[in-house]
């Protein structure tokens, strides 16, 4: 049985966090996202849970070892030994070193190509559900029902602060700077697979498993 050892590369708004879902569930492998799992541990009150609270609660940015220490724990989980898909991590070159001396051998590393006036695009004008997280957009995914959530039916959608324009230009300032160069990093290791992000989604999935026939 092929082992699928996986991990999503793009810009925020990409649509990493929709086609990892896609992937994990046609691969039949564990979604392993970052934020999840962040904040399943801040529920939790693991030790590294503690930590990554008190990063979280006062709006920083979860310090690399404490992110480090919760991916281990959760890629030593039963369900992971048959593989995952990484979604959220790792995120820098210090990141993606430590995945490595884990003993993490990643099979594929996905990066959905999406241009930044297109992440402007798709990130201007989405909504979010304040209640359970659903992600919708005013032209291209609105709910059924104005300003109503299709998953739990709480009223009134909101635009998150990392959502609104000035802010998507430092996310993607951030992302240029920190993530992009792991393009160059997982190109070398020869395990990087181009995907372009543009276009409907069932179509950017069948291009993700495509290129994942040949592993």
């Amino acid at each position: 049985m092929t082992q699928y050892r996986l991990m999503m590369l793009g810009p925020p708004g990409a649509g990493k966090g929709t086609q990892a879902k896609r992937i994990a569930e046609r691969l039949d492998i564990p979604h392993v996202s970052t934020g999840d799992m962040l904040r399943e541990a801040r529920r939790k009150g693991t030790e590294l849970g503690k930590k990554a609270a008190e990063f979280m609660n006062a709006g920083d940015l979860v310090p690399d070892d404490v992110v480090i220490g919760i991916v281990r724990e959760r890629l030593e989980e039963e369900d992971a030994a048959g593989g995952f898909i990484l979604d959220g991590f790792p995120r820098t070159r210090p990141q993606a070193e430590a995945l490595a001396e884990m003993g993490v051998e990643l099979d594929a590393v996905i990066n959905i190509d999406v241009s930044d006036d297109e992440v402007i695009n798709r990130l201007g004008g989405r909504l979010s559900c304040p209640s359970c997280g659903a992600v919708y957009h005013e032209e291209a995914k609105p709910p059924s029902k104005d300003n109503i959530c299709d998953e739990c039916g709480h009223e009134g959608l909101i635009t998150r602060d990392d959502d609104r324009p000035e802010a998507i230009k430092q996310r993607l300032k951030g992302y240029h700077k920190q993530t992009a160069p792991l393009i160059e990093f997982y190109e070398k290791e020869g395990v990087l697979k181009n995907v372009s992000g543009v276009g409907d989604p069932n179509s950017v999935t069948e291009a993700i498993v495509s290129e994942l026939e040949d592993l």
